[in-house]
């Protein structure tokens, strides 16, 4: 089983040893893009002063604009989330409602930030984010999984309706939440929420052995990423490689690194 970022036992393992409560960013925003953020953001609180009424309401004209270059914007949305100020709280948590789309994703963020930053001073307790590109909801990281065809052959339709059933009985049991299922003739592939202290390479190798005890037709190989979604040319090539290993007679499954 082969998980491509194994981001997950690396949290599982950091959460058993670090007290406080932990954050998810509920978007999928992509890490790079996370990391530009956090590098303005810091540099933004190098210099950040007190928010005074008249910034406050310069900002809320600014973002009901549309004069705006995407810097500018980049600019006030980060002002707000350094501000520790609730009223910006409030302004940001509004603004991404409906945000720009062009900072759609810096405002999550900067959302992210202000709530942070706000619960640290309320609640006297340390504040965690984890950090992954396809984001979470509530205590659960989104993953993204891909099932393939352990033969050339199309999924038969019991064969179907047996992964449907599985999972969903599986996934229940185990607290996840399944976001979209779609399933192909060669490949099954998935968006799930899985509660973060919850070991997902397990949870799908029990759901795979589930299904395959009626006929062995879901090959071992199962890609994870909580990273970005798996695109249609990855599939293409993970399926290649899949029939490729089988013909040459190697095994069909692969540690997680």
């Amino acid at each position: 089983m082969e998980d491509k970022d194994d981001v997950s036992g690396h949290i599982r393992n950091s959460l058993n040893k670090i007290e406080g409560r932990f954050h998810l960013l509920e978007q999928s925003v992509p890490i790079e893009s996370q990391l530009e953020y956090f590098r303005y953001s810091e540099q933004m609180r190098k210099t950040r002063t007190e928010m005074t009424d008249d910034e406050y309401d310069t900002y809320n004209r600014s973002l009901s604009g549309n004069a705006l270059s995407t810097e500018h914007k980049k600019y006030i949305l980060s002002a707000l989330a350094t501000s520790n100020d609730v009223r910006a709280y409030r302004l940001l948590e509004e603004y991404v409602q409906n945000p720009d789309p062009d900072v759609a994703d810096w405002s999550y963020m900067a959302l992210m930030e202000s709530r942070l930053s706000l619960e640290s001073e309320l609640l006297e307790e340390r504040q965690i984010y984890i950090s992954t590109g396809l984001g979470g909801k509530g205590e659960k990281l989104r993953f993204c999984v891909l099932l393939t065809a352990s033969g050339e052959e199309p999924f038969q339709q019991y064969q179907r309706q047996t992964i449907e059933r599985e999972f969903d009985y599986t996934l229940h049991t185990e607290d996840c939440e399944i976001e979209r299922i779609a399933i192909h003739d060669l490949y099954v592939k998935l968006l799930i929420l899985v509660p973060v202290r919850k070991d997902i390479k397990a949870i799908l190798e029990k759901v795979v052995t589930e299904c395959n005890q009626y006929g062995n037709f879901i090959s071992g190989l199962v890609t994870i990423t909580n990273m970005k979604e798996i695109s249609a040319a990855e599939i293409e090539e993970i399926i290649r490689k899949n029939h490729g290993n089988k013909n040459h007679g190697n095994k069909n499954t692969e540690a997680g690194r």
